[in-house]
């Protein structure tokens, strides 16, 4: 018993704060984005020629859409072209709120 009263104790380190929660407005604003920047991707793929070497057929042509909505939602997630900023705004203003978004 006299083991463990002299066994040291380590202090006790403060927490790190947690990560700000996205509010639903934040996450609306985010998507839409997302989903916009996607269908930009779509149109741009659709300029480009497909060649005969490096073709992936018909397969290609199928995931073709969803190749353009990830690149979407990875640009929207790496911080996007400023889209949800904008977006968030008008979300707040139709909501008349204050600012805070929740």
């Amino acid at each position: 018993m006299n083991d463990i009263a002299q066994t040291p104790v380590a202090p006790i380190q403060p927490r790190t704060p947690m990560p700000q929660r996205e509010s639903a407005a934040q996450a609306t604003a985010r998507e839409f984005e997302a989903v916009f920047l996607g269908q930009m991707a779509k149109i741009m793929m659709e300029t480009v020629e497909i060649g005969d070497e490096f073709s992936g057929g018909h397969g290609e042509e199928m995931f073709r859409g969803v190749l353009a909505e990830k690149l979407g939602a990875e640009m929207a997630r790496a911080g996007g072209v400023g889209i949800a900023p904008a977006v968030m705004e008008q979300i707040i203003k139709m909501q008349g709120g204050n600012g805070n978004g929740r």
